[in-house]
């Protein structure tokens, strides 16, 4: 996809969106309900270790989301490269998640959830560019809400989801 300068309509309707793109990405939601769901009925530790799970699940996505947007990055690669803006965009995601993986799980997954909300808001925008397929924004605005909904349920679960200190004594503060 090439930016035109042009502003393309944004289209929303998930009958847009490629079958193979929609029901991998559907997929994509079972571990975050099943490993949400673990994290509040599982026994100890299981409990925490669905949990960690889970955050560690939210990279490993938020890293992948990254990595599309590279790949769209590198789609405009011509004689003059492309932007570093672009793909400054494209690699922050991947350090986020590293950061939320040095968190308690409950803070990753909250770092995770916020993570993939600000690409959404990034990728609609990159569509409306061109610089993305149209049907884009249809699948990633319910795979967005299907996994930040499982990040929220699953940190709920933790202890220490709205503690400062939690994220202070989990190794941030050695940053």
């Amino acid at each position: 996809m090439r930016e035109t300068g042009v502003e393309t309509p944004l289209d929303f309707r998930p009958g847009r969106v490629p079958r193979p793109a929609l029901w991998l990405g559907l997929g994509g939601l079972i571990p975050f309900a099943a490993l949400a769901a673990a994290a509040h009925l599982a026994p100890s530790p299981w409990d925490f270790r669905a949990l960690a799970f889970q955050a560690g699940y939210g990279a490993s996505i938020l890293s992948f989301m990254g990595g599309c947007r590279w790949g769209f990055a590198a789609a405009e690669v011509d004689e003059e490269g492309a932007s570093w803006w672009r793909m400054g965009v494209a690699v922050a995601p991947a350090l986020l998640a590293w950061v939320s993986l040095m968190a308690s799980p409950a803070a990753g997954a909250l770092v995770c959830a916020l993570g993939l909300l600000a690409l959404f808001a990034a990728d609609v925008s990159l569509t409306r560019a061109g610089g993305a397929p149209a049907w884009w924004p249809a699948l990633r605005l319910p795979l967005t809400v299907g996994a930040v909904l499982g990040l929220l349920v699953g940190a709920a679960a933790g202890d220490d989801v709205f503690s400062a200190s939690a994220l202070l004594d989990s190794g941030l503060a050695a940053l």
